[in-house]
């Protein structure tokens, strides 16, 4: 809640499509902004689609499957490769019906989650409450390990910053986006917490812990004749939450092309459906390439190590601004202790998780470093012949011009 406000005054102080990517471009410049680019293409967009892609298909293919631990890996790949394409049509050929997607399948989402609770509550409420009495029981107390718990859960509530990424597309942004922030984010962490409660009442922790598809094994324990009906419920959330990303992180692509910063094909738009076509297809052939693993708890890692890190450089942009511009207009201004504290949380983030697990955050580090050559090589260079370019033909000019004017005594 305190990083979705912080985020808040940024889309409404710089009101741009592209959300990290447009805040620490104004603040930090080129070079930071391109590398948050060059890791949301490679790691954090399509990555963080394909797990949600991954959930879909176990959740599908779970009754199927019913007497196996988990389904088989192929077919959880297939499904999830046709329902990433799937959406991406559904993305490309209307922006209407990628919103009644999003609003069908949320509402099959908190329905599903309103089952669960109710059933959780009439569990807890007929006196089944031997797993809370040693809650904390085997708690694992290491520092670095809180912060990998924070990863796994801060992932569950992902998309509280969807919305900076599309401010352009928002009618009135300075109203409907803190809007938006003040009535879902309480609702979702209400929900979620009755939603966990309902879970470590019927299942204890080593149950959840083995568990691929959570919602199912309660609904086994639970729903009787009516269990099939979790995987479905389950089904929907995942497709709706698939949908959301897809629409978002397509136009962070879209904005950075447009910034120069990808190659321009990706900064077209449809003139008959008025979707950035390219950008999403082309962001559809990222996250079905993420397929080559379905291992999700490396997948959420990789993700979380590299969002917390441009998420701080965001914040460390708006804390910036306050210094450097502190008169510039922001019609949504939160008390300064908000960033300051996100900042801290966030640094905790980057800097725990080293100790526990450095072959993933190294790979992750490396895959950034890349893109400082990248960079160089691909945009600094070619901006810098264009502009020298432009030069010489501009002097060119002048000389011609020069030699044609009449010569004088006092010239």
């Amino acid at each position: 809640m305190v990083g979705a406000l912080c985020y808040a005054e940024l889309g409404t102080m710089i009101p741009k499509s592209g959300g990290d990517y447009a805040y620490i471009h104004e603040a930090f410049g080129p070079l930071p902004a391109f590398l948050y680019l060059w890791v949301a293409l490679v790691i954090i967009m399509p990555t963080g689609n394909t797990v949600i892609a991954l959930t879909f298909a176990n959740y599908i293919l779970q009754p199927i499957f019913p007497n196996c631990d988990e389904p088989p890996d192929i077919p959880v790949r297939l499904i999830a490769a046709c329902v990433i394409c799937f959406l991406t049509w559904i993305n490309c050929s209307n922006v209407k019906w990628a919103t009644k997607v999003q609003d069908v399948f949320t509402a099959a989402k908190v329905l599903a989650l309103l089952i669960i609770i109710i059933a959780g509550v009439y569990h807890l409420a007929t006196g089944h409450v031997e797993n809370y009495h040693h809650p904390f029981h085997n708690t694992n107390w290491d520092v670095a390990a809180f912060a990998t718990a924070f990863y796994q859960g801060l992932f569950s509530f992902a998309g509280w910053n969807y919305l900076n990424f599309v401010v352009e597309e928002l009618r009135n942004p300075y109203k409907n986006l803190p809007r938006a922030i003040m009535i879902s984010m309480p609702l979702v962490t209400i929900v979620y917490f009755l939603a966990n409660v309902a879970y470590f009442a019927v299942l204890d922790p080593y149950e959840i812990l083995s568990s691929n598809a959570v919602a199912v094994s309660f609904g086994n324990r639970m729903l009787g004749v009516m269990t099939w009906t979790m995987p479905f419920f389950v089904a929907c959330s995942t497709f709706g939450s698939l949908n959301g990303g897809i629409f978002a992180s397509s136009r962070l692509f879209f904005v950075g092309a447009r910034q120069g910063h990808l190659p321009q094909i990706l900064a077209l738009i449809s003139i008959k459906n008025y979707t950035p076509v390219p950008s999403l297809m082309f962001l559809g052939f990222m996250t079905v390439f993420m397929l080559i693993t379905s291992d999700m708890q490396v997948l959420i890692n990789y993700i979380s190590f590299t969002e917390s890190l441009f998420i701080l450089m965001s914040i460390g942009a708006l804390l910036w601004l306050r210094y450097k511009e502190p008169n510039r207009h922001r019609p949504i201004k939160v008390w300064l202790g908000f960033p300051i504290l996100f900042f801290i949380i966030c640094l905790f983030l980057v800097v725990l998780p080293i100790v526990q697990r450095p072959i993933e955050l190294g790979v992750a580090i490396i895959i950034i470093s890349i893109g400082v050559p990248i960079y160089y090589f691909a945009i600094y260079r070619q901006k810098s012949k264009g502009f020298n370019l432009f030069m010489d033909n501009v002097l060119q000019v002048t000389q011609k011009l020069t030699h044609s004017l009449p010569e004088e005594k006092d010239s």
